[in-house]
């Protein structure tokens, strides 16, 4: 359109240049105009327009073609009509045309009219401008809230600093930028953690490092004194300045380091905690600075509102920084007092060290195998990194409970305990005393009452006779040894122990006592294992003390099931678990995880007083007898067995 139309155009970008400018001095246009067109020379396809068009063009003209020209130059141009000296200017509408010019074109008058119109275009050029700096400030806010909003929630360390350089680059459109931290080193002396760097134009490999803080470097001088540097150049930097400006990598890979804008981030007590570093900014944020004149042309200063929003992310970042080293701590501290409570809970019995970490081990990576399934039941089952954080600290403390149960019983190896077995022992071993001590007094007895001869010839018949009942006594003991080991009881064995308590001995006052007391036979008469049923259901009240202990930790809302967890983890499918023998749609899948991984721990853990470790194989065979019996998930005992998860009981570094 604009080639169609003949015109007059009093000046573009195209010719806008020194001549233009000294020309307009000389005739008189005003100082603000001229510094304005100064501006705009610098901003590529940008320049005040004046279209003159002769009166008889506009009078026969398409006015939708003077609209769409009018349109197509926005703030940059105005149409102006020429008509002469004498005529009446042309009739036409008010909104397209800026004003009349009379023929010929002379005198102060014409210099007048050139030097307004340039004023107002350059007012309306100005207008967008400011409009445009508005709504892009505005936007810039926006996106400073949701930037607030992230930073707020990133729990990650390495995250969280990632994000804070990415989005400070992104709101100042700095093509690279680097993030130290100030850390207190050995002696107490501060260093700076060069601790993250990213670069649009040449990314390279980068080794996080600790730097001592000195006033000669920019950042040193920024994490020193706490004040933002903001330097146009920072191949200018006066010589006299306490700072100055390492070349080694601009020299090294060609990159020209121009503009450079470095903010202190400070916590609540205004000490620095870490240095932003933000390194040339674009005019466009897509542009790579891949050669020298790139960088000379499209590298501009960081402006003041570049200036006001970086300095805004850091507050909030370093605010956030510190909170996450807060959050570290809290959680480290945590980790430890979760550590400490399994050490207590093992130290009760040396014999399971390992087990709670080796199931949290187990039962964390077989939900990680769940949550990366795409078929079968579990493939729209998926856990969070917060989740997993939970069914771990469940695993870990699943045996808090324990302490709460007697240490004789949790430690019982045998069906007797240690005390009763020694008591036992020394009851036979008088009772054989005992029995020696009677059938000596019948032989003195016997001597007394009849000749040498008769006793010499009875004497073998009293040994034989005690030998008779000492052997009863020693098979009656090799019995109760046999009944006393965790190993299922035979019918045999069973009634041999009833036959033995029905024996009675006297003891050193003469009364008569009975060679096994009720209790004891009860004891050697568990069917399986070691405990008694009241002795099993304390053992098995240690998942109520585990609730109950863990239902007092205020815990967050992300580890909120860390006690439904553990409280579960022995509740079977067929209803039959304790403690509350819950069908298996009521029992949080993690339970059921743990559940498997709990069983095989325990079944091939190192050899113990009461057993003896299972080899693999044989230990798989039960766990599917298991999921047979409807005890454990089939499904998930199908994905611990094909993706070999029982491999990976190994001790889980905290996290």
């Amino acid at each position: 359109m604009k080639d169609t139309v003949p015109h007059h155009l009093f000046t573009s970008k195209a010719n806008l240049n020194v001549e233009t400018l000294r020309s307009l001095e000389d005739r008189g246009i005003s100082w603000r105009a001229i510094d304005r067109l100064r501006d705009i020379h610098e901003e590529p396809n940008r320049g005040p327009k004046i279209l003159v068009l002769d009166h008889h063009l506009i009078q026969n003209h398409d006015p939708d073609e003077l609209r769409t020209l009018q349109e197509d130059w926005g703030s940059e141009g105005i149409i102006v009509c020429s008509y002469p000296e004498g005529d009446e200017p042309p009739h036409v509408q008010d909104d397209l045309l800026w004003g009349f010019l009379r023929e010929p074109y002379h005198g102060p008058a014409f210099l007048k009219f050139v030097n307004n119109a340039f004023l107002f275009v350059l007012g309306q050029m100005e207008n967008e401008r400011s409009r445009a700096e508005i709504k892009d400030y505005a936007i810039k806010l926006q996106e400073l809230n949701r930037i607030g909003i992230a930073l707020s929630s990133e729990r990650e360390p390495e995250r969280l600093l990632d994000l804070i350089l990415t989005k400070s680059r992104e709101i100042t459109n700095a093509d690279a930028g680097s993030l130290f931290l100030v850390e207190t080193a050995p002696g107490n002396d501060k260093v700076l953690r060069f601790k993250l760097t990213q670069n649009d134009t040449y990314p390279f490999a980068f080794t996080e490092i600790t730097l001592p803080i000195r006033p000669s470097s920019l950042v040193g001088y920024v994490a020193l004194t706490g004040k933002t540097l903001n330097l146009p150049d920072v191949y200018e930097i006066p010589r006299d300045e306490a700072y100055g400006f390492d070349h080694s990598f601009d020299r090294r890979t060609g990159y020209r380091t121009r503009s450079v804008l470095i903010i202190p981030m400070k916590n609540r007590n205004d000490e620095t905690i870490a240095v932003l570093q933000l390194i040339n900014r674009k005019r466009r944020r897509d542009l790579r600075l891949d050669d020298a004149e790139l960088a000379e042309s499209y590298v501009v200063a960081f402006d003041p509102m570049s200036e006001e929003l970086a300095s805004s992310l850091a507050s909030q970042a370093a605010v956030s920084i510190e909170n996450n080293i807060l959050y570290q701590s809290i959680e480290g501290l945590f980790e430890g007092f979760v550590n400490a409570s399994v050490t207590a809970i093992e130290s009760r019995d040396p014999t399971t060290s390992g087990h709670s970490a080796r199931v949290a081990s187990l039962t964390v990576a077989l939900a990680e195998e769940v949550d990366r399934l795409d078929a079968g039941a579990f493939r729209d089952l998926h856990f969070s990194r917060e989740q997993i954080r939970e069914l771990r600290y469940a695993c870990l403390l699943h045996d808090l409970g324990k302490v709460g149960v007697r240490e004789q019983v949790l430690v019982k190896a045998k069906k007797l305990y240690p005390h009763t077995q020694e008591l036992l022992r020394a009851r036979f071993d008088f009772v054989k005393k005992a029995l020696e001590a009677e059938f000596t007094g019948r032989k003195l007895a016997f001597l007394l009452a009849n000749d040498r001869e008769r006793y010499v010839e009875a004497l073998g018949l009293f040994d034989r006779d005690l030998q008779n009942e000492l052997e009863l006594v020693d098979d009656a003991w090799t019995t109760i040894l046999a009944a006393n080991e965790p190993t299922v009881l035979e019918e045999g064995s069973f009634l041999q122990l009833l036959e033995i308590a029905k024996r009675s001995y006297q003891d050193i006052g003469g009364h008569t006592c009975d060679l096994l007391t009720p209790h004891e036979v009860s004891q050697l008469s568990v069917r399986r294992g070691s405990l008694d049923n009241d002795e099993r259901l304390e053992i098995e009240s240690h998942v109520t003390h585990t609730f109950r202990f863990l239902s007092q930790i205020p815990w967050t809302k992300d580890l909120a099931k860390v006690p439904e967890i553990a409280y579960m983890h022995h509740e079977k499918l067929n209803g039959k678990g304790y403690p509350n023998r819950l069908p298996a749609d009521a029992i949080p899948v993690q339970s059921k995880m743990m559940a498997i991984a709990d069983i095989y721990d325990a079944l091939t853990a190192s050899d113990r007083p009461y057993k003896r470790a299972v080899p693999l194989p044989k230990a798989l065979d039960i766990l599917r007898f298991e999921a047979r019996d409807q005890h454990i998930d089939q499904e998930l005992l199908t994905v611990f067995i094909e993706h070999k998860i029982f491999e990976r009981g190994r001790i889980l570094n905290p996290t």
